[in-house]
């Protein structure tokens, strides 16, 4: 299937969009069924924070992977409102959606803001790059093993976190994060991971009309 940008440029004009990422933990471990099946409440899940959160996800550019997706968000969203209401509404219908799973689903989630072109193959630059390898980052990897009571890891990039998070208007407070720096094939990235205790809930703006 081919994707297509809601709002195209035709790859001539740099822009600055944030981004999402989501990839599914043991997801390899799974057979075929199951593999289905923890696609199809990913989407649900991703959905549903999303129309819960006051977001239109046909503005959304995603890029699924099997195990998880990249999402390129239009311009005029309210950032602040975004990284704290979908973050948080996520973790609480994740633990939900759990309750009734005979198999638990757990993820790591991260969010970050900078530029990207739309290219053949999907977004282009530096902000997609940030925001995959942050989610494949060794120690955010090791939190969510190492926190077996949570079921969502999230990750914010290093300007995210000091522009938004520590802005005061976003819900997720940034005492409770901690600092992550790696290396990955000689290029350093940073951020920050959220730890304990779990992510509150904001108040959600009302859900758009279809």
């Amino acid at each position: 299937m081919m994707l297509r940008w809601p709002w195209p440029t035709g790859g001539r004009r740099l822009a600055y969009r944030l981004l999402l990422a989501v990839d599914l933990e043991k997801y390899s471990h799974l057979d075929a069924q199951r593999q289905l099946a923890a696609q199809k409440d990913l989407r649900r899940l991703l959905n549903g924070s999303a129309r819960r959160s006051g977001l239109r996800t046909s503005g959304w550019y995603r890029q699924p992977g099997g195990d998880g997706e990249l999402v390129v968000m239009p311009a005029d969203v309210d950032i602040p409102h975004v990284v704290g209401a979908f973050a948080c509404d996520l973790e609480h219908a994740l633990a939900e959606l759990n309750e009734h799973r005979a198999t638990r689903l757990r993820m790591r989630l991260a969010f970050h803001y900078g530029t990207m072109i739309e290219g053949p193959l999907g977004p282009a630059g530096d902000a997609p790059v940030v925001v995959s390898r942050l989610l494949d980052a060794a120690p955010l990897r090791d939190h969510l093993a190492e926190h077996q009571d949570r079921d969502l890891a999230l990750v914010v990039s290093d300007i995210l976190y000091k522009d938004v998070v520590g802005s005061g208007f976003c819900a997720l407070n940034p005492t409770n994060f901690v600092k992550l720096e790696v290396v990955i094939k000689e290029k350093p990235y940073s951020g920050y991971i959220h730890h304990d205790p779990v992510l509150p809930r904001e108040p959600l703006l009302p859900e758009p009309a279809a």
